[in-house]
């Protein structure tokens, strides 16, 4: 995983956007340069190289937020294909529209946006075909895990999800007082101390599984030995902000919330993320004042019910604001006064609230909380009075995701399925909280790219 502003990002996606930037931009310069060559034209390099970049990055960040860098395993190829399907009708008109606006005469001819347009789909092609194999990263890290129990197996599980990359797991060091062997034995190392098989298989990082509150005896001395010896010693709570990106309730501790870093509530971060809400937000209202005002006449229609639906939910440091949604269940979805979660194929749901909540129209309202002050573009998202009461009580930590405003969307929806169940709460928690601990706008933007995708293939819908 690659840091980023305090985000973790995995390597292999890096230097797949990498990889893909160069493509574009070698693939627009290279062509520039043979019609130049042979029309005896004169190309303004230092024109046509920024160009190039712009062009290549605005397709790379369209094919991100249309999800073609994610790997085939984690939905199957089928949906890989209509990734790519998807990205080809969206990426080129745009590929074609950006093409035009080169500085260069020679992109007006019929032949050269032609063959840009090909290099474009053949590009695309590459990346969907890339990824059909496992992602594997320049540099991976040699990995040694201490413990060989159930939190050590979970480890590795962890360790081996498609969007992780080839990792190299050297293997797992026993330790007294650990709860069972659960992993395989072919996997356990011995024949010396933690800091000799460590030198031995060239480690690069040490995760630790036992917790001290279990009576194991953590080699601590060791642990510092190694950590001198410049291998990167991760703990649960550590390893699984970095490799799963969220905060895991099995592992935390309250101590670790207070000295740890993250969770800055500064003037400077709020005052950006409002500018941003606001800016952002105003264009979204804009952009989609149409597709709002043709979704009010189809609610009306259906049948002759109001349009708009307002709920009390718990915002920012527990205040209580009245959100703003399309109507999608029936009017009488709650007549016996009691709060309910939604629930697939929930019978409530009117024909046209299936279509928007589908694509998630149903949340467009939510723009003027938003341009209100109430909510923001990204944050956990708010939940009624009555649910909140409960899983308080249910969950530890379950009120840190409200020290910062809900969001319209939010690193948990687009990490996780629609929640109907406290386990689902409980997960969604563990999202939120890694949001809470290292928001910021570059984590604002990546939540949007993907929740592009998120809407376009209907995931989670509810």
């Amino acid at each position: 995983m690659l840091k980023v502003f305090s985000h973790y990002f995995p390597v292999h996606v890096v230097q797949r956007l990498c990889l893909d930037l160069l493509l574009f931009v070698v693939a627009v310069v290279a062509l520039a340069a043979f019609r130049a060559r042979g029309a005896n034209l004169e190309v303004d390099w230092h024109a046509l190289l920024p160009s190039a970049l712009g062009f290549a990055v605005t397709l790379v960040v369209l094919n991100f937020a249309l999800g073609l860098y994610r790997p085939v395993d984690e939905d199957g190829p089928r949906a890989a294909f209509a990734r790519l399907v998807l990205a080809l009708l969206f990426c080129l008109p745009v590929a074609y529209g950006a093409m035009l606006l080169l500085p260069w005469r020679g992109f007006a001819s019929l032949w050269m946006q032609a063959e840009t347009l090909v290099l474009t789909a053949v590009v695309l092609s590459l990346r969907a075909l890339m990824n059909r194999s496992q992602a594997s990263s320049l540099f991976a890290p040699r990995i040694l895990v201490v413990g060989v129990g159930e939190d050590a197996l979970e480890v590795q599980r962890s360790l081996f999800l498609p969007e992780q990359g080839r990792l190299e797991v050297c293997g797992f060091y026993p330790v007294s007082g650990d709860e069972g062997q659960l992993v395989d034995a072919a996997k356990i190392v011995s024949g010396g101390s933690l800091t000799e098989v460590a030198q031995k298989l060239k480690i690069d990082e040490i995760i630790v599984t036992m917790r001290e509150r279990r009576g194991g005896t953590l080699p601590l001395r060791e642990l510092l030995d190694c950590k001198l010896l410049g291998i990167r010693i991760l703990d649960l709570s550590s390893f699984y902000e970095r490799v799963r990106r969220q905060v895991r309730l099995d592992s935390l501790r309250a101590s670790w919330l207070i000295y740890g870093d993250g969770f800055h509530q500064a003037f400077q971060r709020v005052f950006v993320k409002r500018v941003f809400d606001l800016v952002i937000g105003s264009a979204l209202f804009l952009l989609t004042s149409p597709v709002m005002l043709l979704t009010a006449l189809m609610i009306l229609f259906e049948d002759r019910g109001p349009v708009f639906y307002r709920q009390e939910r718990v915002g920012q440091g527990g205040q209580i604001f009245r959100i703003v949604k399309f109507r999608s269940m029936r009017p009488d979805a709650e007549k016996d006064g009691t709060p309910r979660w939604a629930v697939s194929n929930d019978d409530r749901v009117t024909r046209v609230g299936q279509i928007i909540r589908r694509v998630r129209i149903d949340e467009l309202p939510q723009l003027l909380n938003v341009l209100a002050g109430d909510m923001s573009l990204v944050g956990p998202r708010p939940e009624r009075p009555y649910f909140v009461d409960h899983l308080a009580r249910e969950i530890p930590f379950y009120g840190v995701r409200h020290c910062v405003k809900p969001g319209l969307t939010g690193w948990a929806q687009v990490r996780y399925q629609y929640g109907s169940s406290i386990d689902d709460a409980v997960q969604k928690l563990q999202y939120d909280l890694y949001y809470v601990k290292n928001h910021t706008l570059v984590l604002d933007t990546l939540v949007l790219l993907e929740t592009v995708h998120v809407v376009l293939s209907g995931d989670g819908a509810q």
